[in-house]
């Protein structure tokens, strides 16, 4: 059976899609809001894992509904649970099994037990968590026996992550993303697969 598996190219989506290939076939998913969007980098993230890998396309408005959220409460927290729920719904509709690399101490995004059960009923999908009972220590012990990586900060380190388009917007509009988002916020990479 398939899984679509959310995947941005770095540390927890990988994990989750590795861990999910035991007993799935796995398929990567990255979605973007302009289909101009080129991610080489998470390109060469999905050949390393040896996954096939999809780019899918936001809706159109949905960037600048994101954007508007954020404008509004000056976080960024409801917009990219917002973006998250909608790319989860949107998987749902090419895959019986939706999955992400979401943990244990994650804060966004982060759905509730009702909203995925909510999920799992009205689009009628299972929504796999693989890294939910595992804590940062321990998904990064299982990340170091798996895959190589690399880290830095968003917007210096290229990924799928939604925050990063989301603040490349903003920018592209003038404005000032750091007066939203955290000053360092650390990203992660996947450039290869341990030998082990």
């Amino acid at each position: 059976m398939k899984a679509g598996v959310l995947f941005s190219g770095g540390k927890d989506s990988s994990l989750a899609a590795v861990l999910l290939s035991r007993d799935y076939a796995v398929e990567l998913n990255t979605f973007v809001f302009g289909p101009g969007r080129i991610l080489p980098a998470v390109e060469r993230a999905a050949l390393a894992l040896g996954f096939p890998w999809h780019v899918r396309i936001f809706g159109e408005g949905l960037l600048a509904r994101a954007m508007d959220m954020i404008r509004s409460s000056g976080y960024p927290n409801d917009a990219i649970q917002m973006v998250h729920r909608y790319a989860l719904k949107e998987l749902s509709t090419h895959y019986r099994v939706v999955a992400d690399g979401t943990r244990f101490d994650d804060r966004v995004p982060m759905l509730s037990r009702d909203e995925v059960q909510s999920l799992q009923d009205t689009l009628r999908c299972s929504y796999v968590r693989p890294l939910l009972g595992f804590p940062r220590r321990e998904v990064d012990s299982l990340v170091a026996r798996h895959l190589q990586i690399i880290c830095g900060e968003t917007g210096n380190l290229e990924n799928g992550d939604y925050e990063a388009e989301i603040r490349e917007e903003f920018r592209a509009r003038g404005e000032d993303a750091g007066k939203y988002f955290p000053p360092l916020h650390e990203q992660s990479l996947v450039i290869g697969m341990t030998s082990t």
